[in-house]
């Protein structure tokens, strides 16, 4: 006779019982060990709350909700539905690699939704708005790859992405590209925007307007069409947005204008902006320009191969630090301007200006192109290094458009001149002194009526006939 054997029968109940123990002890497993480690003083965890390293949210995964990546259907009902869901609950959508096609996706309040860095990829249907919020207190994107695939927008929105009054948007490793508007549209709103990417927009990279405390850092903006970061506000006011770190570079000016697009950092009517430690190139006209700014900071960036002014700060604005930058190439260095137009109140300080033009992007006017600094009113200038300006070192005042500029400690070499300036009456005070120039064929300093030169060398022959200048202690070489 065999030995006979008993083998328990496997029922359903019996393998989900084993589950819920193998879970439940797992799951006090994952407890003590932070109890464990807080117990024993582990500097680790030492001021942590034992709960820091585990994600309450929890998640929704997108194929409980019938998405499918790499489908070739439009999946927007399915898209939106999972949103919802993930949102109401408190909970993240976490999207899996693969594509997927959808347009009109409104995003609810607590929206959060995470995919695989460069692996998740959202493409537009076309019909109307890839992503749209107005009214949230928060929404987070994050890891995801958004394609516009050029197709038109709406007339409600002006971006891929288009945020309308939230109080905290979180956009963070997203790659943009493809809109046929702006990629990203921040319209009333805060938060942050770092460590994106965003290319290929038929208008700005990134259009941030009436925004309230928003910081734009540490992302790539290129090859638009109209402008890479905006910053602006529909009636000047305070806006404290903060720009920093980020590389911007090849953006044309297919809307033309004489400086209205083609800047790769725009500010507008938007006070107390800092703009720091930018790598900004290659733009058709400024790499950066402030206009109506009031309270503007432009500190520690590089401005390369820029079509017109590199650093513009213009029209009605008080109070501009430009400290610190590393400008190489353009038609004017930097252009502190428009006191006519009450821009006035500056500090420019620490620049080095290289390899300008005197070819812009448009007929020249004015007093044309090929100028290291531009400057009018009630201004410090100190500590600059300016080489290779083929017209002037140094613009000071235009016709009767001078006014308490002091020019001390600064480096002019291989200028055709250095410093002109405004000599035509009603022209305010000017000092001049401690400077060096340094292979000025033109003279060190010249008197000008706006565009003409009308004394000779003041460094050498004084400018004792004009009471409004002191011209002292230069060195020229």
């Amino acid at each position: 006779m065999g030995m006979s054997t008993h083998r328990p029968e496997l029922t359903r109940r019996g393998l989900l019982a084993g589950f819920s123990r193998s879970a439940a002890a797992a799951s006090l497993a994952a407890v003590a060990a932070p109890l464990a480690l807080a117990s024993s003083g582990s500097p680790a965890l030492a001021g942590e709350p034992i709960f820091s390293r585990i994600d309450l949210r929890g998640g929704h995964d997108a194929d409980l909700a019938g998405l499918l990546p790499g489908v070739a259907d439009d999946q927007s009902r399915r898209f939106q539905l999972a949103i919802n869901e993930a949102a109401a609950n408190g909970r993240i959508l976490r999207l899996p690699p693969g594509s997927f096609v959808v347009s009109n996706i409104d995003l609810p309040d607590g929206a959060r939704i995470l995919g695989v860095p460069g692996a998740t990829r959202l493409i537009y249907g076309g019909r109307g708005h890839l992503m749209l919020a107005e009214g949230a207190r928060r929404i987070e994107l994050s890891g995801l790859t958004l394609d516009g695939a050029n197709q038109r927008l709406g007339s409600h929105v002006t971006g891929l992405i288009h945020l309308r009054g939230v109080a905290d948007a979180v956009i963070e490793d997203v790659e943009l590209s493809g809109s046929a508007g702006h990629g990203l549209t921040l319209e009333g709103s805060g938060g942050r925007v770092n460590r994106s990417e965003i290319s290929g927009a038929g208008l700005a990279g990134i259009y941030a307007v009436e925004s309230r405390g928003l910081a734009i850092t540490d992302n790539v903006v290129r090859d638009c069409a109209n402008g890479g970061i905006l910053v602006h506000r529909w009636s000047v006011g305070e806006d404290g947005t903060m720009i920093a770190r980020n590389r911007v570079m090849r953006i044309a000016s297919r809307a033309g204008g004489t400086g209205q697009n083609g800047n790769g950092i725009n500010i507008f009517r938007a006070g107390n902006v800092m703009v720091t430690d930018n790598h900004v190139s290659d733009c058709a006209f400024s790499a950066i320009r402030a206009n109506s700014a009031s309270n503007i900071q432009i500190v520690s960036n590089q401005a390369i191969r820029s079509g017109e002014t590199a650093i513009y700060a213009e029209f009605s604005f008080e109070g501009a630090v430009i400290a610190s930058n590393l400008i190489d190439g353009g038609t004017v260095g930097v252009s502190v301007a428009n006191f006519n137009e009450g821009g006035r109140l500056a500090a420019v300080t620490g620049n080095i200006i290289r390899n300008l033009t005197d070819r812009g992007p448009y007929p020249a006017e004015y007093a044309g192109f090929g100028i290291g600094i531009a400057i009018e009113a009630d201004a410090a200038v100190t500590g600059n290094v300016i080489e290779g300006a083929p017209k002037w070192g140094v613009l000071m005042g235009w016709g009767p458009f001078l006014r308490a500029v002091n020019f001390s400690s600064n480096t002019l070499r291989d200028c055709n001149a250095g410093v002109a300036v405004s000599v035509v009456e009603g022209a305010g005070s000017a000092l001049i002194s401690d400077n060096m120039f340094d292979q000025v064929p033109g003279g060190a300093v010249i008197g000008c009526r706006w565009n003409e030169v009308v004394t000779k060398d003041l460094a050498k022959t004084g400018a004792g006939k004009f009471a409004h200048l002191t011209v002292e202690r230069n060195a020229v070489s």
